[in-house]
């Protein structure tokens, strides 16, 4: 057992978990908007993904010399130097502007990571707007680089679903805030250490609201998908309903980011 903690703990500290999430709805794209498999997008956003994550998840510490170099520290700096590797291949594959409109996601994770206007700290600490770069980054790689790199237009559809990922992303995120309630400083001015968090779970099932009513302005929405959508959203609420700062990070680190995975396998199922 204690080995299996290990492994889990790797597997989520690693930010694999997070990257798999990434990767169902970079394939989901390709499925609503009828794209052959893309190797090479799959690749960088999978591979992006860990070293984005892990770079924001340990910079800090490594450059405030609080991180003691463990086993499955290496393991991690390991782990992300090979990401860094398929990240660079899976790139130099990509289209060219989708190459530059990556490289502005680059920017905004360094702005979210680094220090860049030092009187302010880095955009993870503004009170407020951690939320809506972490959401819009999310929709923008999993959407909007998949559609670019596969040369089609950006028609209404295409913002919709932008719009919906957004909205799913800040769903989940106030959960994770929830749970990390114990842990976050007061400075960072969360949703639930504003609002509290009764009001928190209350928004959240509101955004739930627009996040399934944007599929019916889809120019050709499906039934299914709207069967599909409405299961997700019973999840989503139960997990929602049940959160709290006493819960295990497991809660969040584990079962709530495995949610789009859950999506995705719902659409390969029955879409």
């Amino acid at each position: 057992m204690q080995l299996l903690k290990k492994l889990l703990d790797f597997y989520i500290n690693g930010s694999i978990h997070v990257a798999i999430a990434v990767f169902a709805l970079v394939q989901m794209t390709f499925h609503f908007f009828h794209i052959s498999f893309d190797w090479a997008m799959s690749l960088f956003a999978f591979c992006g993904t860990i070293v984005g994550y892990n770079f924001v998840k340990y910079d800090a510490l490594a450059r405030a010399k609080k991180l003691k170099m463990s086993r499955q520290l290496k393991a991690i700096v390991l782990l992300s130097v090979v990401a860094l590797a398929g990240t660079l291949y899976g790139f130099w594959f990509l289209q060219r502007q989708t190459q530059l409109v990556s490289l502005a996601f680059l920017g905004l994770t360094l702005l979210y990571t680094l220090p860049v206007f030092p009187k302010l700290g880095n955009a993870r600490n503004w009170a407020g707007v951690k939320i809506y770069i972490v959401a819009f980054c999310w929709a923008g790689i999993t959407l909007f680089l998949p559609i670019l790199n596969a040369g089609l237009d950006f028609t209404n559809d295409v913002f919709l679903k932008f719009f919906q990922r957004f909205l799913l992303v800040i769903i989940l995120i106030l959960i994770f805030e929830i749970i990390d309630l114990k842990h976050d400083d007061v400075s960072l001015q969360t949703v639930p250490q504003r609002l509290g968090v009764k009001r928190t779970k209350w928004l959240n099932l509101f955004l739930l609201l627009p996040f399934y009513g944007l599929e019916f302005f889809k120019s050709d929405f499906q039934v299914v998908q709207l069967w599909i959508n409405l299961v997700l959203v019973v999840v989503i609420t139960l997990f929602t309903l049940f959160s709290s700062p006493k819960r295990s990070d497991y809660y969040t680190s584990f079962w709530v980011e495995s949610i789009p995975v859950f999506w995705w396998g719902l659409v390969l199922l029955f879409a």
